[in-house]
């Protein structure tokens, strides 16, 4: 009988079909994966858009790698934060908000590296000839996001700062491929999202923006790691991380040289991609007292909006075994 985690990749791979996906998709993996050596230890990531997967080619972290790493690639961090729930992959990364969305739902991951970028990187979006123009004159709209992606986070915190009660619009959640499409054909008015998707929709769709993240998110991310992978595979984890901080260290003085390798992993186009990493700025940061604060703002925030139904301490979903300063 299949595991649970391969339950879970079968089911998903399924899904893929027809999203906003990289060449290089989860389906293609299942299909490898039964012919892939077994004489190393294997770590299993989890990417949105094999975003850390560039950042890591392009500064050649990936070198002498002394494990195996099969890289599995997610449209957004609500799938992927499932496939850490079931075990499917060892650790990925999701944003703040997803993060709480998995550790309400009961999911045995913990966040063990935290980033920071500059939240201009999530945006509501409105086709360029849309009335609206600013977050006031949502109301009443329809708001396409991904159900517990920052992007919902995005969403509600926009509303609630313009005054407007979440009963009076629709919160449409869909993923990002079905997203764009129905702001393409107007089945929405707005789309709440985040960086590839805000810049590709900005220069190659025209749309705009009508508030973004500056001053209402955090600007966290994190890798986070199930329970058992933290046990099993603590060596593994740790250097994958070290790479990861450091990738991403080298990849503030070389967005060209980033979005040129995210280019030929993803198909996107490098000038989207420089967008990207230019306005974002993600650099590590470490797991203290006060980042912990902050994660705690944004879960009352859902608790506020009645979106996690009882409050929620998160202090015990961060893991402090692999201190910055080590990587």
């Amino acid at each position: 009988m299949p595991s649970p985690a391969n339950r879970f990749l079968r089911k998903f791979s399924a899904r893929l079909a027809g999203t906003l996906c990289a060449p290089l998709t989860l389906c293609a993996l299942l299909a490898a994966a039964p012919h892939a050596a077994l004489a190393e230890p294997t770590l299993k990531v989890g990417d949105q858009q094999l975003q850390t997967r560039g950042i890591l080619e392009a500064s050649g972290q990936l070198n002498n790698l002394p494990y195996r790493i099969e890289w599995f690639n997610f449209p957004a961090a609500q799938p992927l934060g499932e496939a850490l729930n079931a075990g499917a992959i060892d650790v990925g990364g999701l944003g703040d908000a997803p993060l709480i969305f998995a550790y309400a739902a009961g999911a045995r991951v913990r966040a063990v590296a935290a980033t920071r970028s500059i939240p201009r990187d999530l945006a509501i979006i409105v086709p360029d000839a849309s009335p609206i123009r600013s977050a006031a004159d949502l109301k009443g709209k329809r708001i396409a996001t991904t159900r517990g992606s920052i992007g919902h986070y995005l969403a509600i915190a926009t509303l609630e700062r313009a005054g407007i009660p979440l009963s009076e619009v629709s919160l449409r959640f869909m993923q990002p491929a079905d997203a764009k499409a129905a702001l393409a054909s107007g089945n929405v008015d707005a789309w709440s999202t985040w960086d590839p998707y805000v810049a590709l929709a900005e220069q190659r769709d025209h749309d705009r923006s009508i508030a973004n993240g500056i001053d209402l998110t955090s600007g966290l991310s994190f890798q986070a790691a199930t329970e058992t992978s933290i046990k099993d595979k603590h060596a593994q984890i740790a250097d994958f991380l070290k790479r990861v901080a450091a990738g991403q260290r080298w990849a503030l003085a070389h967005p060209d040289e980033v979005a040129a390798m995210q280019s030929k992993v993803t198909g996107l186009p490098p000038e989207v991609l420089k967008t990207v990493y230019q306005r974002a700025q993600l650099h590590p940061v470490a797991i203290d007292d006060g980042l912990i604060a902050e994660q705690q703002k944004t879960a009352d925030l859902y608790h506020r909006a009645d979106v996690i139904k009882a409050r929620l301490d998160v202090t015990p979903s961060f893991d402090r075994q692999f201190p910055l300063e080590a990587r």
